[in-house]
């Protein structure tokens, strides 16, 4: 596990960090999402970047195999077994977010379909050619080494298995050591552009199927998260304390302006491993 792993690990399994995530993005999902209106609920934007994930997807069935990279509490694991049927494992580091979300799949009659494994995206305690999908949202971001985990992604994806995945991304344009501030919030040290997944999927055997950008969402999901933290204050200040919860509205604001100056990206990147990789 790298350095960056490790981190990522700590701060997701922070308590402060996991009660204002579920507080505020509604308990399913903490990953961005897409709106339709700037004032629309945030657990409905997220709701619907699953949505817009799947239907990206060229086939998922009741026959797939799914495997969710870094799958928070396993809303989008709960909404492909639940639409689909597909089995669908989450693979997660953070034991706090897994509790709930095995908790969650009991409370929705789900665990047969969603299995909960600790662990990395940088070692996937899977055989070789088990999975038909590669499920991944705004999780790679905390590897310390990416080109590693699409190694993974290659050994565990059957030929002809398709990978999808939304990832906090910098623009080609971005000057270095602007994005500095950013980084401190979440503890990174970089961040990958799209070329950079776009020339490692190539070279690694797979075919780029679909790159669809949706970076004006962030600016829109920073916002809703600010203003239902300053609307429900008292309450989130009594999960966590005052000194986190300031020091969280603080910290998103450079992610708001680097977003908004094109410096950022996120969006849904679509690749299939080519059979004779």
């Amino acid at each position: 596990m790298t350095e960056a792993v490790k981190i990522a690990q700590q701060y997701y399994d922070g308590n402060e960090t996991d009660r204002m995530y579920a507080a505020i993005w509604g308990g399913e999902h903490i990953h961005y999402g897409i709106y339709n209106q700037p004032d629309e609920a945030i657990h409905d934007a997220s709701l619907r970047t699953v949505e817009t994930i799947a239907q990206t997807l060229e086939k998922i069935d009741k026959n797939s195999r799914v495997i969710d990279l870094g799958a928070g509490y396993g809303g989008a694991a709960r909404y492909l077994a639940k639409t689909y049927g597909c089995s669908v494992c989450c693979l997660n580091l953070s034991q706090l977010q897994n509790q709930r979300n095995s908790q969650l799949n009991q409370e929705q009659n789900l665990s047969h379909l969603v299995e909960v494994t600790q662990g990395s995206f940088e070692d996937i305690s899977y055989p070789d050619n088990f999975f038909d999908i590669v499920w991944s949202q705004d999780a790679i971001v905390h590897s310390g080494d990416r080109r590693l985990v699409f190694q993974e992604i290659k050994r565990v994806l059957k030929p002809g298995g398709e990978l999808i995945f939304t990832d906090l991304m910098q623009s080609e344009t971005c000057p270095p050591g602007t994005l500095q501030s950013a980084f401190d919030r979440l503890r990174i040290n970089d961040m990958a552009s799209y070329r950079f997944y776009s020339q490692t999927a190539k070279e690694l055997g797979f075919e780029e199927l679909n790159f669809i950008d949706l970076s004006q969402n962030v600016p829109i999901h920073y916002r809703r998260f600010e203003e239902e933290v300053q609307k429900r204050y008292n309450e989130v200040v009594k999960l966590t304390s005052t000194a986190f919860v300031d020091q969280t509205l603080n910290s998103i604001q450079p992610w708001i302006e680097r977003y908004e100056e094109g410096y950022m990206q996120w969006g849904i990147l679509h690749f299939r491993l080519l059979e004779n990789s």
